[in-house]
């Protein structure tokens, strides 16, 4: 499966609404009428684009729509999100972790007022991809080495200090109220 396979099963799925379950329920079923083959490079597929937004950057930009705090399983669960947001938002906020500012997703959170008032359905997560190719051919069929856990690429920087975030995602700071 190459890239363009890939995006075409996940831009199909969010055809079935925005339900992440609906989602990865049509994704396991499209997938389970591939060969095993298929469904394992979707995975290879899935781990490279994550790898590309793995970093420190992207990892604050998620800090600051998280209220400034967004842990490792937040942030290893919000690669997958953004991957299922599609293609073209996934290549703007890559090059651009800022960009998240103009996602609409992003812009409702921000109206909500808080991560306290989000509903379950709009929090910025998506574990469930990272585990659709293992449920289709289990996990011993998928190659070593997948990410399992950030290890993102980069200089870390104080994601609360609002110097930084003024520098590096300064329309989704001021989207949050972390910066003036």
């Amino acid at each position: 499966m190459d890239l363009n396979a890939f995006w075409v099963l996940i831009e199909a799925s969010s055809a079935e609404g925005s339900d992440r379950d609906v989602r990865r329920e049509w994704l396991a079923a499209a997938l389970a009428g591939l060969p095993p083959s298929e469904v394992v490079e979707f995975a290879v597929r899935l781990d490279e684009l994550r790898r590309r937004v793995d970093t420190w950057a992207l990892w604050q930009a998620a800090a600051v729509i998280h209220g400034g705090s967004c842990g490792t399983d937040s942030f290893f669960y919000f690669q997958p999100w953004l991957v299922g947001l599609g293609r073209v938002v996934f290549e703007e906020v890559a090059v651009d972790p800022d960009a998240l500012a103009e996602v609409p997703e992003v812009r409702v959170l921000a109206a909500c007022g808080g991560m306290h008032a989000w509903s379950s359905a709009q929090w910025p997560e998506w574990e469930g991809l990272g585990y659709v190719a293992a449920e289709v051919v289990g996990e011993g069929a998928l190659p070593p080495g997948l990410l399992s856990d950030p290890a993102p690429a980069g200089v870390p920087w104080d994601f609360a200090d609002p110097a930084e975030i003024a520098a590096r995602v300064p329309r989704l700071g001021s989207l949050f109220g972390e910066v003036a």
